[in-house]
């Protein structure tokens, strides 16, 4: 017997599905799906967000200097002219960042080999490129649901069967983070 369900699709097709419902719960917090896709998106959420809780706190915190374009009052960049060419001014900004440790580092790509990219509008602002905003999920796992869940152990999401699909008779299910 098969140590996964196979939900009726070739292999690309049901990694490509299960990636884009665990992208979607994780940005969420919760889904509408069927049961056995359920119990299958189950498996691979709770495995990331106990790799985000284990590695939740290992990075140091670095103070670095970078250059920042010098803007003015209307947002754009100022220019200096120098030997007769136009080259933009910088300033220098004490930045502090946070530096992944090797094991966080590794486990951001384990969580990016399964997440898609995800892009968010705001409503205000629908239709327009410019307001389009990248979320970034690796963060999202690490600063708020794994603080969330620190002192738990497993259990992280929830299945509530809500009702049958009219077409099929499929057992309808609402997947939430606890």
């Amino acid at each position: 017997m098969a140590g996964y369900r196979k939900l009726g699709r070739t292999s690309s097709q049901r990694k490509a599905l299960l990636r884009s419902q665990v992208t979607a719960l994780i940005n969420n917090g919760k889904i509408v799906t069927t049961e056995a896709k359920a119990k299958e998106i189950r498996s691979i959420v709770e495995g990331l967000i106990a790799l985000a809780v284990k590695e939740k706190d290992n990075y140091e915190t670095v103070t670095v200097n970078a250059k920042v374009y010098e803007k003015d009052k209307d947002g754009n960049r100022v220019k200096k002219e120098v030997d007769g060419k136009k080259v933009d001014v910088f300033t220098t900004v004490e930045k502090t960042i946070k530096k992944d440790m090797p094991s966080r580092l590794h486990a951001r790509r384990k969580m990016l080999k399964v997440l898609y990219s995800v892009t968010s509008v705001s409503d205000k602002n629908a239709g327009k490129k410019k307001s389009t905003k990248k979320v970034d999920l690796t963060d999202k796992l690490f600063n708020e649901i794994a603080p969330k869940y620190a002192n738990r152990n497993g259990g992280y999401t929830r299945i509530v069967k809500i009702k049958q699909r009219k077409g099929d008779g499929a057992m309808e299910v609402l997947i939430e983070l606890v």
